[in-house]
């Protein structure tokens, strides 16, 4: 059986979108690893599936990262989800709510001529208490807190925005080694549910420098919710305003927190192709 998938990116980070509704999916965590692998599959940061929704939500996001694990939310998927359903005439609402693993997410598009140029979201209200991250232990938020790995000690600060956020600020986010600092936080034993790891440069009260290590999926380019953790992260420690660009390695973020409590992120996606997959193909 072949399956119609469609690659879009927020910013670099990219997901393969399946109307779960055409094409029911079996076992999503194994055709996520095939799918996503970059050398074996079709390349991507993981797959989305889009299914229906109920209640206010008009439709339901299940989000697959490269390594079959289940995120909770995804900010970028977000806005690839909303333009493909509007582009892709699923609605012609131009304001809806999509629910997903950390709760119902609100989406403002912003169309001309047909298209969606950008996506405001509401990735709802932060927690910052050590449970709520989750984090091993005393209650409390966790500020520039040391914690040991490899020999080498990080200072973290932490958030959740729908998934767990630990952000180390350091003179330069662009020349961090990622690779080996990411996966000894994303993996530390004060993370039971493991952690999604940001680096963080502030250039001034409006604006920060961010890359990124990515639960289940390793380096990748851009995070939605990666940003907004790594601007709460900046606006608690008292570096940034309450509004913020976070700086990504392909565009920029709008990261606000707003009065209302919630966490708000607008930005582009773009959709790069569309393509079959055999569901009964052998390898990897």
């Amino acid at each position: 059986m072949q399956i119609e998938f469609t690659k879009l990116h927020g910013l670099g980070n990219d997901y393969l979108f399946i109307d779960g509704s055409r094409f029911p999916i079996d076992d999503p965590p194994e055709l996520s690893r095939r799918m996503s692998h970059r050398h074996l599959g079709a390349g991507a940061d993981g797959i989305i599936l889009i299914l229906p929704g109920a209640g206010d939500a008009a439709f339901t996001m299940r989000i697959f990262n490269a390594d079959g694990s289940e995120a909770e939310t995804c900010g970028n998927g977000i806005r690839c989800f909303a333009k493909y359903v509007y582009e892709h005439g699923m609605t012609r609402d131009e304001d809806f709510v999509i629910q997903t693993g950390a709760g119902p997410n609100r989406v403002q598009l912003r169309v001309r001529d047909g298209v969606v140029d950008t996506v405001r979201s509401n990735m709802g209200r932060p927690k910052f208490d050590r449970a709520e991250i989750p984090m091993v232990g005393a209650p409390g938020r966790v500020i520039r807190e040391p914690i040991e790995a490899a020999g080498r000690t990080f200072e973290v600060t932490c958030a959740n925005i729908g998934n767990p956020h630990a952000v180390v600020f350091v003179d330069d986010a662009t020349s961090v080694p990622i690779t080996e600092w990411g996966p000894l936080i994303e993996r530390h034993p004060a993370f039971p549910q493991r952690t999604n790891v940001e680096f963080v440069s502030v250039i001034d009260r409006r604006n920060i420098v961010m890359r990124i290590w990515e639960r289940g999926s390793g380096v990748t380019m851009a995070s939605g919710s990666g940003s907004c953790g790594s601007a709460l992260a900046s606006m608690i420690t008292d570096q940034v305003d309450r509004r913020v660009s976070v700086h990504l390695i392909y565009g920029d973020l709008d990261i606000e927190w707003a009065e209302d409590g919630c966490v708000y992120q607008e930005g582009p996606a773009t959709e790069t192709y569309t393509g079959f997959w055999d569901l009964q193909r052998r390898g990897q």
